[in-house]
């Protein structure tokens, strides 16, 4: 998967936008693209902001992709993203990117691994404009599920998780 550094978080007035929805599951999905890569996935009602919708070859993509694994074909997104301009935001991206489907790690275990402190992993995961795709739904907390920035909040985040499988605790 080419990952791209840039501001997931940019107004996208200042740069060429183009935006394809995809009906999942967990709701309608917003994709959006920026310089040939993926830069935000938003529930549909989070995006009205993001007018332009135009189908692109990448979009197209990333919709199948989502279709996928959604439907159980898919356990691995290979997308070109943009991630985080934050190094150490983009660092917790690309950890979160290592864990296979259908296994999580606490934000403990992404500190260790970046020789860091839970609560900034945290930070950097409700932060994740990428959900799904960048899934911080597979990181929890040492004593629980910990939260979720997607809409739904952790009800979304358990969602994600049953979907997967593998999490007998929430079977």
């Amino acid at each position: 998967m080419e990952q791209v550094s840039a501001d997931t978080h940019a107004d996208p007035a200042n740069a060429e936008s183009h935006v394809w929805h995809v009906d999942t599951s967990v709701g309608r999905l917003a994709v959006i693209e920026r310089d040939g890569a993926v830069t935000r996935l938003l529930w549909h009602r989070d995006s009205p902001g993001f007018s332009e919708i135009r189908e692109t070859p990448l979009l197209k993509e990333a919709t199948s992709q989502l279709a996928a694994y959604f439907d159980g074909r898919l356990t691995k997104f290979d997308l070109p993203l943009t991630l985080s301009r934050s190094a150490f935001e983009r660092r917790v991206q690309e950890a979160m990117l290592a864990i296979p489907h259908g296994e999580t790690r606490t934000y403990g275990d992404i500190a260790k691994e970046l020789d860091t402190y839970g609560q900034p992993v945290g930070q950097a995961c409700g932060n994740n404009a990428i959900p799904i795709i960048v899934p911080c739904h597979r990181v929890l907390s040492a004593n629980g599920l910990g939260g979720f920035s997607g809409e739904g909040g952790v009800e979304m985040k358990i969602r994600l998780l049953k979907h997967e499988g593998g999490y007998p605790f929430l079977l």
